[in-house]
């Protein structure tokens, strides 16, 4: 059985999502995470990732790894510490799939083109894609909620405070304008507009600049509130500006919250310099995207010159970029 799960660009609001404010994602097909779970002539239940260098049997590996810890909700083996928590302990899916006696002759293959830690949102796509597949293997596949919920759960383990956002609009494939807490929005595009993503290719984990940026909440609450605050009212405007096909008017917006997740300390003298070869190769509008401090750069563009955009961030670093249109 196989699934595919694409990859992800945050728009607008990325850290102040986390303190509850709202942030807009999209879907990035041109990318994508792929699983496939099948019956095995061999004993036991063996992991394929080459993309991550991984080649093992499940019980060899710990519980705490993403990867394990949502195969053995389907097919839990007893472990030495505990498992990671189902997302609802009360409905829990060894109880639904009744399939714990299983266990034996399975293989999993997993794959991705989604670069690791760059903002496109590898780890929760290598997880849809498993949950997908393994949930069709067992002949019971889960809803889109059930799964977003599940990723959820993984998500921690990669970023140790998640905002639910990767999960979100990789599970549903649609653009999200997204709330922590509250009802998934899946919202509109009034007309289709083109998005340069320029990666750095710096490797930057989100949970550190995740960390970073709470200890500086932390430290002067009041402050950044407020920026958390203007980071959400961008939000909200941009998604306004999208639905009414205003899309030439969002470039400035994003030109702002670049300059606040700055002050946050979440960018990178290589994300500063590819925005700016962007701006001055006729972008509307560039910002970071994701957790920062490497990872993605994105940039609004006119879809006739995103080429010379292109060329002008790879020639100021960029190890590759991609264009995509949103719709």
């Amino acid at each position: 059985m196989k699934a595919s799960a694409p990859g992800k660009i945050i728009l607008f609001g990325e850290h102040a999502v986390v303190y509850g404010r709202p942030a807009l994602a999209v879907p990035v097909a041109q990318v994508h995470a792929d699983a496939e779970v099948s019956d095995s002539s061999r004993a036991g239940i063996w992991i394929n990732a080459p993309d991550i260098d991984l080649h093992a049997e499940l019980n060899s590996l710990p519980s705490d790894h993403p990867l394990a810890a949502i195969i053995r909700e389907f097919f839990p083996h007893p472990v030495s510490s505990p498992l990671c928590p189902s997302p609802n302990p009360s409905t829990s899916l060894r109880a639904s799939f009744g399939r714990g006696d299983r266990g034996e002759g399975v293989e999993i293959k997993i794959s991705s083109t989604i670069p690791v830690a760059s903002g496109l949102g590898s780890g929760a796509a290598v997880s849809v894609a498993l949950i997908r597949a393994l949930s069709s293997f067992l002949h019971n596949p889960l809803s889109d909620e059930q799964i977003s919920s599940m990723a959820f759960e993984i998500e921690k383990l990669h970023h140790g405070t998640p905002s639910g956002i990767d999960n979100t609009v990789i599970t549903y494939a649609r653009p999200v304008f997204f709330v922590k807490g509250q009802p998934i929005e899946i919202f509109k595009v009034g007309k289709p507009f083109t998005i340069m993503i320029a990666d750095t290719g710096i490797s930057a984990p989100t949970r550190e600049a995740v960390g970073d940026v709470r200890k500086l909440w932390e430290a002067d609450k009041e402050k950044w509130e407020k920026a958390f605050d203007e980071i959400g009212g961008i939000a909200k405007e941009a998604r306004r500006r999208i639905e009414n096909g205003e899309w030439e008017l969002i470039g400035k917006l994003m030109n702002q919250n670049h300059e606040l997740l700055k002050g946050m300390t979440v960018s990178s003298p290589e994300l500063d310099r590819l925005v700016d070869a962007a701006r001055s190769a006729g972008a509307l509008g560039a910002k970071m995207s994701g957790g920062g401090r490497g990872g993605n750069m994105i940039a609004l563009v006119n879809a006739v010159k995103a080429g010379i955009a292109a060329d002008a961030c790879i020639s100021s670093g960029a190890k590759r970029v991609i264009i995509t249109q949103i719709h």
